[in-house]
């Protein structure tokens, strides 16, 4: 495993709406590179950077046009390599989005692929036999070229589905995994990562890692695919760090990821704390963290297993806004959960300051109604929130006009604020072994307050979180300390410890 995920805190980069550097109203490289300090000085010292390579931009970057060039309005190679040699003076490391899956209508492979001629790349993608049959396991998309045939894709139609193989081929255009061209694709992609690790980057969050090898209800085949993937990886490259996009630790982690998200799909868990009709954190007190509890102590004894970790997201560029319903008071609960749970952390840009969702805004690169949380950075109250300096119509997404946006500055000038209160957890759990990302964990109770024990050879922590909003209590067994609260009247007495309404508590074990 590599040593510097033992202390990682990741920083989720959306680059169309982090920083403008250059004030087309995108936000580019050199704009990223002038905010490092400030990703560092509130405590995170790795980002995930979503799809930055060249690309027609039909799903925000995830249609690749090009793997090994950059997206022209973002900068240029050169500029990315300065971007990792930044983050690398500061201590800091940043994973790249790869996306394997699937590319562009307008990538050269998928053109050559499209020709009625036999060549290198005809199987390089899932195309049927016929025009008139539907590939099994994907949509579709057909009538396009003279090539016979209907063309798999994975996600919208102009996103064609590269061949991995069918793990149980029963048709006659369906190859194995180990067949001559889902071999090439597989080197393909190998190929990719080495150039952009040879560059500098620290490794890669993969795009639907899950989904490669087409009809594989187990995974068995998907997981063979990793594990060749990622021991290549670590064999030429044994600091580089996978994580993906599975949510699933019992199949990812067995693949040879480091990492994977519980996230808004698959399993209710992570939902049921945030994202749903009465989510565990949330002031009316109506939730509870159970089916999480459930669910977690499986993933967590998985991971463990494994030599993994799971990570915990604030959001992302998929979710709604974590800020959505709450208030800044509920924000900080979730953050003393989120930057207290094992594993790496996650805060999607803009969750540090509460950047609210903006409802109702039209599609943007395929965004629909993820564009909401997709909104550009606000970092102060001059025009544009000091995002870009450019005629406001020129900013590819609306910003939040409302009298409630936040921006950094207000935040950071505010002792009491969302941001400041994040900067603290994150400063708590660097200085305590006990909170790092590998160190134990054991759920006491999942009701109000939750409560979970995290610990080490050297140091035992107790945390205890209630978003409710009424004070609660709770009947600690041990003797311990306060190194931490949230809310008024956090107190220990006769080993009861009250926790305050909507608040926290930091129990460290003497």
């Amino acid at each position: 495993m590599s040593k510097w995920l033992e202390t990682a805190i990741f920083y989720e980069i959306y680059p169309q709406s982090f920083m403008d550097s250059n004030n087309d109203g995108i936000g580019d490289f050199k704009g990223i590179i002038s905010k490092l300090d400030y990703i560092i000085n509130t405590g995170f010292n790795a980002i995930w950077l979503n799809p930055c390579f060249d690309s027609p931009f039909g799903d925000a970057g995830y249609d690749v046009r090009d793997y090994k060039k950059t997206a022209e309005r973002y900068g240029t190679n050169d500029d990315l390599k300065q971007l990792f040699d930044e983050c690398h003076k500061r201590g800091m490391h940043i994973l790249l989005d790869l996306v394997p899956g699937h590319t562009s209508v307008q990538h050269e492979w998928f053109k050559e692929s499209m020709k009625a001629e036999k060549n290198e790349f005809s199987d390089r993608y899932i195309w049927t036999d016929s025009i008139w049959e539907h590939p099994e396991g994907v949509s579709c998309i057909r009538g396009i070229s003279d090539r016979d045939g209907s063309c798999g894709v994975n996600f919208f139609s102009n996103q064609p589905a590269l061949n991995y193989g069918y793990a149980n081929p029963t048709r006659p255009y369906q190859q194995k995994p180990t067949d001559p061209a889902p071999m090439a694709t597989r080197a393909a992609i190998k190929d990719i990562m080495k150039f952009w690790l040879d560059m500098g980057c620290d490794g890669f969050r993969v795009d639907m890692a899950g989904s490669l090898v087409k009809c594989d209800p187990e995974y068995k085949e998907t997981i063979k695919l990793w594990q060749d993937i990622n021991g290549y990886l670590k064999s030429y490259y044994p600091e580089a760090v996978m994580v993906s996009e599975w949510g699933e630790p019992k199949y990812s982690l067995q693949g040879g990821f480091a990492m994977d998200f519980l996230l808004h799909f698959g399993q209710e868990g992570y939902n049921s704390l945030f994202r749903c009709e009465e989510p565990f954190f949330s002031k009316r007190g109506k939730g509870t963290a159970s089916v999480f509890a459930r669910e977690y102590y499986e993933n967590y004894k998985t991971a463990k297993e494994n030599g993994g970790i799971i990570c915990i997201p604030s959001g992302n560029h998929d979710m709604d806004r974590l800020a959505r319903g709450r208030d800044h008071d509920e924000l900080k609960c979730c953050f003393a959960f989120l930057l207290t749970m094992p594993g790496a952390p996650f805060v999607y840009y803009g969750d540090e300051i509460g950047m609210n969702y903006v409802e109702g805004l039209t599609s943007v690169e395929g965004g629909y109604n993820r564009t909401g949380s997709r909104t550009p950075m606000q970092w102060d109250r001059t025009p544009n929130y000091g995002f870009s300096k450019a005629d406001k119509r020129m900013l590819y997404i609306k910003q939040d006009n409302s009298p409630s946006a936040p921006d950094v500055l207000s935040q950071t000038g505010d002792e009491n604020s969302l941001y400041n209160t994040i900067r603290q957890l994150i400063e708590i759990r660097k200085n305590h072994p006990a909170l790092l990302n590998y160190s134990e964990f054991e759920i006491l109770s999942f009701e109000y307050p939750l409560v979970y024990r995290r610990y080490c050879e050297d140091e035992e922590i107790i945390i205890l979180i209630n978003p409710k909003n009424e004070t609660a209590e709770y009947n600690l067994d041990k003797t311990g300390e306060i190194i931490y609260s949230l809310g008024e009247g956090a107190k220990i007495s006769d080993n009861k410890v009250t926790v305050p309404k909507s608040g926290a508590v930091f129990i460290k074990i003497r």
